[in-house]
Protein backbone atom coordinates (compact mmCIF):
# COMPACT_ATOMS: atom_id res chain seq x y z
CA UNK A 1 0.00 0.00 0.00
CA UNK A 2 2.86 2.27 0.80
CA UNK A 3 4.15 1.38 -2.77
CA UNK A 4 1.16 2.59 -4.41
CA UNK A 5 1.46 5.84 -2.36
CA UNK A 6 4.79 6.65 -3.10
CA UNK A 7 4.08 6.11 -6.92
CA UNK A 8 1.24 8.37 -6.83
CA UNK A 9 3.51 10.99 -5.80
CA UNK A 10 6.19 10.31 -7.77
CA UNK A 11 3.33 11.09 -10.89
CA UNK A 12 2.00 14.38 -9.16
CA UNK A 13 5.62 15.81 -9.12
CA UNK A 14 6.44 14.67 -12.76
CA UNK A 15 2.90 16.15 -13.67
CA UNK A 16 3.78 19.22 -12.07
CA UNK A 17 7.26 19.78 -13.80
CA UNK A 18 5.49 19.70 -17.16
CA UNK A 19 3.46 22.58 -16.02
CA UNK A 20 6.17 25.03 -15.55
CA UNK A 21 6.04 28.26 -18.28
CA UNK A 22 8.72 27.73 -21.00
CA UNK A 23 10.59 31.46 -21.25
CA UNK A 24 9.62 32.88 -24.85
CA UNK A 25 12.27 33.84 -27.24
CA UNK A 26 12.01 37.35 -28.60
CA UNK A 27 10.87 37.25 -32.02
CA UNK A 28 13.42 38.39 -34.64
CA UNK A 29 12.62 41.03 -37.49
CA UNK A 30 11.63 39.51 -40.48
CA UNK A 31 13.89 39.55 -43.21
CA UNK A 32 11.95 41.38 -46.23
CA UNK A 33 10.24 43.75 -44.12
CA UNK A 34 10.52 47.31 -45.37
CA UNK A 35 12.06 49.55 -42.46
CA UNK A 36 11.60 52.71 -44.14
CA UNK A 37 11.48 54.39 -47.85
CA UNK A 38 12.35 57.76 -48.79
CA UNK A 39 10.86 59.54 -52.04
CA UNK A 40 12.58 62.11 -54.03
CA UNK A 41 11.24 64.77 -56.41
CA UNK A 42 11.75 62.44 -59.89
CA UNK A 43 12.47 58.56 -60.73
CA UNK A 44 15.45 57.19 -59.83
CA UNK A 45 16.86 55.09 -62.96
CA UNK A 46 19.92 53.51 -63.50
CA UNK A 47 21.47 55.34 -60.36
CA UNK A 48 22.31 53.02 -57.42
CA UNK A 49 23.07 53.61 -54.28
CA UNK A 50 26.35 54.16 -52.58
CA UNK A 51 27.22 53.68 -48.86
CA UNK A 52 29.48 56.06 -46.91
CA UNK A 53 31.18 54.60 -43.68
CA UNK A 54 29.00 56.33 -41.46
CA UNK A 55 25.92 54.70 -42.87
CA UNK A 56 24.77 57.58 -44.96
CA UNK A 57 23.65 56.11 -48.66
CA UNK A 58 23.79 58.71 -51.56
CA UNK A 59 21.61 58.20 -54.45
CA UNK A 60 20.80 60.28 -57.47
CA UNK A 61 17.47 61.26 -59.28
CA UNK A 62 16.36 62.68 -62.25
CA UNK A 63 14.71 65.64 -60.08
CA UNK A 64 18.40 66.44 -60.88
CA UNK A 65 19.37 66.15 -57.50
CA UNK A 66 22.14 63.99 -55.50
CA UNK A 67 20.74 63.07 -51.78
CA UNK A 68 22.04 61.96 -48.84
CA UNK A 69 20.01 60.05 -46.45
CA UNK A 70 20.44 58.62 -43.24
CA UNK A 71 20.84 54.70 -43.71
CA UNK A 72 19.15 54.13 -40.43
CA UNK A 73 16.00 56.28 -40.15
CA UNK A 74 15.37 57.31 -44.27
CA UNK A 75 16.03 60.83 -42.80
CA UNK A 76 17.42 63.35 -45.37
CA UNK A 77 20.34 65.09 -44.50
CA UNK A 78 21.29 67.00 -47.60
CA UNK A 79 20.61 67.29 -51.08
CA UNK A 80 22.79 68.47 -54.04
CA UNK A 81 21.06 70.44 -57.27
CA UNK A 82 23.38 69.86 -60.52
CA UNK A 83 21.99 71.14 -63.68
CA UNK A 84 20.61 68.18 -65.10
CA UNK A 85 19.15 64.48 -64.56
CA UNK A 86 21.63 62.22 -62.06
CA UNK A 87 18.98 59.31 -62.66
CA UNK A 88 21.38 57.12 -64.71
CA UNK A 89 24.57 57.45 -63.42
CA UNK A 90 25.52 56.08 -59.48
CA UNK A 91 27.92 58.05 -57.00
CA UNK A 92 31.57 57.49 -55.97
CA UNK A 93 32.74 58.40 -52.77
CA UNK A 94 36.19 58.91 -52.40
CA UNK A 95 38.70 58.05 -48.70
CA UNK A 96 38.48 60.93 -47.45
CA UNK A 97 34.31 60.78 -47.76
CA UNK A 98 34.13 63.43 -51.05
CA UNK A 99 31.62 62.17 -53.09
CA UNK A 100 31.72 62.32 -56.60
CA UNK A 101 28.67 62.20 -59.21
CA UNK A 102 28.27 62.99 -62.79
CA UNK A 103 25.06 64.69 -64.74
CA UNK A 104 23.76 64.69 -67.78
CA UNK A 105 24.91 68.59 -67.62
CA UNK A 106 28.03 67.73 -68.98
CA UNK A 107 29.67 67.92 -65.63
CA UNK A 108 31.82 65.63 -63.00
CA UNK A 109 30.37 66.87 -59.57
CA UNK A 110 32.90 66.85 -56.11
CA UNK A 111 30.94 67.10 -53.14
CA UNK A 112 31.38 67.09 -49.42
CA UNK A 113 29.76 63.90 -48.02
CA UNK A 114 29.16 65.68 -44.44
CA UNK A 115 27.87 68.89 -45.39
CA UNK A 116 26.59 68.68 -49.26
CA UNK A 117 28.40 71.76 -49.96
CA UNK A 118 30.18 71.45 -53.78
CA UNK A 119 34.00 71.62 -53.75
CA UNK A 120 34.49 71.99 -57.35
CA UNK A 121 32.94 70.67 -60.75
CA UNK A 122 34.50 69.92 -64.18
CA UNK A 123 32.51 70.13 -67.53
CA UNK A 124 33.33 67.36 -70.50
CA UNK A 125 32.86 67.98 -74.15
CA UNK A 126 29.16 66.40 -73.54
CA UNK A 127 26.55 64.78 -72.05
CA UNK A 128 27.99 62.23 -69.18
CA UNK A 129 25.04 59.56 -69.56
CA UNK A 130 24.95 56.72 -67.83
CA UNK A 131 29.08 56.25 -67.27
CA UNK A 132 29.80 56.64 -63.47
CA UNK A 133 33.07 57.70 -62.19
CA UNK A 134 35.55 55.31 -60.45
CA UNK A 135 38.41 56.27 -58.10
CA UNK A 136 41.94 55.51 -58.00
CA UNK A 137 44.12 54.51 -55.43
CA UNK A 138 46.03 57.82 -55.69
CA UNK A 139 42.39 59.90 -55.55
CA UNK A 140 42.57 60.15 -59.83
CA UNK A 141 38.38 60.04 -60.52
CA UNK A 142 37.65 58.05 -63.95
CA UNK A 143 34.64 58.81 -65.88
CA UNK A 144 33.32 58.64 -69.41
CA UNK A 145 31.57 60.90 -71.80
CA UNK A 146 29.07 60.65 -74.92
CA UNK A 147 32.16 62.48 -76.82
CA UNK A 148 33.60 59.52 -76.72
CA UNK A 149 36.61 60.09 -74.17
CA UNK A 150 37.72 58.63 -70.87
CA UNK A 151 38.84 61.68 -68.26
CA UNK A 152 41.41 61.32 -65.80
CA UNK A 153 40.68 63.94 -63.61
CA UNK A 154 42.27 64.39 -59.73
CA UNK A 155 39.92 64.48 -57.20
CA UNK A 156 41.59 66.83 -54.97
CA UNK A 157 40.98 69.93 -57.29
CA UNK A 158 39.76 69.22 -60.33
CA UNK A 159 42.46 69.40 -63.11
CA UNK A 160 42.14 66.90 -65.62
CA UNK A 161 45.09 64.45 -66.19
CA UNK A 162 44.72 63.45 -69.35
CA UNK A 163 41.81 61.63 -71.53
CA UNK A 164 41.49 58.67 -73.96
CA UNK A 165 39.34 59.14 -76.86
CA UNK A 166 37.81 56.23 -78.56
CA UNK A 167 36.06 55.85 -81.56
CA UNK A 168 32.47 56.40 -80.20
CA UNK A 169 30.30 57.61 -77.46
CA UNK A 170 31.68 56.09 -73.90
CA UNK A 171 28.23 55.22 -71.97
CA UNK A 172 30.44 51.93 -70.29
CA UNK A 173 31.83 52.40 -66.49
CA UNK A 174 35.35 52.41 -66.00
CA UNK A 175 36.67 49.61 -63.72
CA UNK A 176 40.18 49.72 -62.22
CA UNK A 177 42.42 46.71 -61.91
CA UNK A 178 44.28 45.70 -58.49
CA UNK A 179 47.54 46.86 -60.81
CA UNK A 180 46.09 50.36 -61.75
CA UNK A 181 44.94 49.62 -65.48
CA UNK A 182 41.43 50.98 -66.63
CA UNK A 183 39.08 48.81 -68.59
CA UNK A 184 36.11 50.99 -70.22
CA UNK A 185 33.95 49.84 -73.28
CA UNK A 186 33.33 51.93 -76.16
CA UNK A 187 30.41 52.36 -78.35
CA UNK A 188 32.62 51.60 -81.19
CA UNK A 189 32.48 47.74 -80.17
CA UNK A 190 35.88 47.85 -78.12
CA UNK A 191 37.06 47.21 -74.90
CA UNK A 192 39.95 49.26 -74.04
CA UNK A 193 42.59 48.62 -71.56
CA UNK A 194 43.89 51.60 -70.30
CA UNK A 195 47.34 52.17 -68.00
CA UNK A 196 47.29 54.69 -65.24
CA UNK A 197 49.79 56.07 -61.97
CA UNK A 198 46.85 54.54 -60.38
CA UNK A 199 47.58 51.41 -57.83
CA UNK A 200 43.84 49.46 -58.20
CA UNK A 201 41.05 50.88 -56.50
CA UNK A 202 40.87 53.63 -53.85
CA UNK A 203 40.87 52.48 -50.19
CA UNK A 204 37.13 53.69 -49.46
CA UNK A 205 33.83 52.88 -48.49
CA UNK A 206 32.23 53.00 -51.85
CA UNK A 207 34.97 53.67 -54.79
CA UNK A 208 33.08 52.82 -57.93
CA UNK A 209 29.73 51.68 -59.03
CA UNK A 210 28.72 48.57 -56.95
CA UNK A 211 31.33 49.14 -54.32
CA UNK A 212 33.90 47.01 -56.28
CA UNK A 213 34.93 45.21 -59.35
CA UNK A 214 32.77 42.30 -58.85
CA UNK A 215 29.69 45.05 -58.45
CA UNK A 216 29.06 42.52 -55.20
CA UNK A 217 27.13 46.27 -53.56
CA UNK A 218 28.55 44.96 -50.51
CA UNK A 219 29.59 47.82 -47.56
CA UNK A 220 33.40 46.84 -45.78
CA UNK A 221 33.06 45.51 -42.75
CA UNK A 222 34.58 47.42 -39.90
Amino acid sequence: MKQIVLMIGLMALVGCGKNKPVPQKKAKATAGVKLWEFETGGTIGNSSPAIGSDGTVYIGSNDYKLYAINGKTGVKLWEFETGSSLGRSSPAIGSDGTVYVRSTDKKLYAINGKSGVKLWEFETGDRMSWSSPAIGSDSTVYVGSMDGKLYAINGKNEVKLWEFETGGTVYSSPAIGPDGTVYVGSWDKKLYAIKTDSKGLAKSPWPMRGQNAQHTGRAPTK
